[in-house]
């Protein structure tokens, strides 16, 4: 069970500026939970804060039993490599290694053998309709396509923990479409705890409960 506690985080500036401000947040084995929102709005620090790659000003971040706001570095970098899928805005796809290599990376980092990663990248590239670009180098890919490859090394390890940011805002519609149910049926189908942010409605409708991130920093039923 994923379990934040009035979490709280300033920008730093003259005043500071407040993201985040008491925000409670229980999500349960099974669910997958959507965060709207205006840009700015602190989403993406959310999910930042959620995955350990910062740290809350106040409040807590409880997943499972690893108290994740209070991991340093390296405690949270294994424990995002063994529990967390995370589909970046940014997708941070590695130009130097083929599609199938740059999926097989979550699996090759937990010691998984090589016929295994390789069967199981090339199978969630299919799932996401680039099974057949397995060996291509990322350089050839559109921005849309890279998106899917990001969300294939996602998933490929099975995470308890599935975070998304803005997963198909660079896909056209089909393509959104199979990925919100791509990331459903991923948590549905390992009961993890999905946790997406998105602008996108019709996103947020695959989910099975909407929250509202608000410039007061609090979530709010949408």
């Amino acid at each position: 069970m994923l379990t934040l506690h009035s979490l709280r985080k300033t920008l730093p500036g003259t005043p500071p500026r407040l993201l985040l401000d008491a925000v409670d947040l229980t999500v349960t084995p099974g669910e997958y939970v959507a965060v709207i929102g205006e840009s700015g709005a602190g989403k993406s620090t959310l999910l930042n804060l959620v995955a350990g790659l910062d740290r809350p000003d106040a409040g807590s971040v409880q997943f499972g039993a690893h108290a994740v706001s209070t991991l340093d570095d390296d405690a949270a970098t294994l424990w995002r490599r063994v529990e967390v899928g995370f589909v970046f805005q940014s997708f941070h796809v590695l130009p130097w290694l083929s599609l199938a290599d740059n999926v097989a990376l979550p699996l090759a980092l937990a010691g998984v053998p090589v016929r295994e990663r390789a069967a199981r990248a090339r199978a969630q590239l299919d799932a996401v309709g680039l099974g057949e670009r397995a060996g291509d180098s990322p350089t050839r890919l559109s921005g849309g396509e890279l998106q899917r490859v990001a969300i294939a090394r996602a998933l490929v390890h099975r995470p308890r923990l599935l975070l998304a940011d803005e997963p198909t805002g660079n896909l056209d519609a089909d393509n959104a479409e199979r990925v919100a149910a791509l990331l459903r049926d991923a948590v549905k189908s390992s009961k993890a705890c999905g946790l997406l942010v998105t602008h996108s409605t019709a996103m947020a409708d695959s989910a099975d409960r909407v929250l509202r991130l608000a410039r007061d920093g609090r979530l709010h039923d949408a």
